[in-house]
């Protein structure tokens, strides 16, 4: 299982004005980090900078949709 490294003090906002704090990296292990830092176990097709930690999970930042 992969673990994301969570950035409390940094603040992501996608297209639509949702909010959540950064994934700062992905790694298979965790290391030693300060706080406020934290891990979490995240799912394997989580990338950092393209999920946010939101409302107690993990999920992708919304992306503005294409124009057809």
């Amino acid at each position: 299982m992969k673990r994301a490294l969570i950035s409390p003090n940094e603040v992501v906002t996608a297209y639509d004005g949702t909010t959540g704090q950064r994934v700062a990296e992905v790694s298979s292990a965790s290391f030693e980090i300060a706080e406020p830092l934290f891990w979490l176990d995240c799912p394997d097709e989580c990338v950092a900078d393209l999920w946010f930690y939101r409302g107690g999970a993990l999920e992708p930042i919304p992306q503005e949709p294409e124009a057809a």
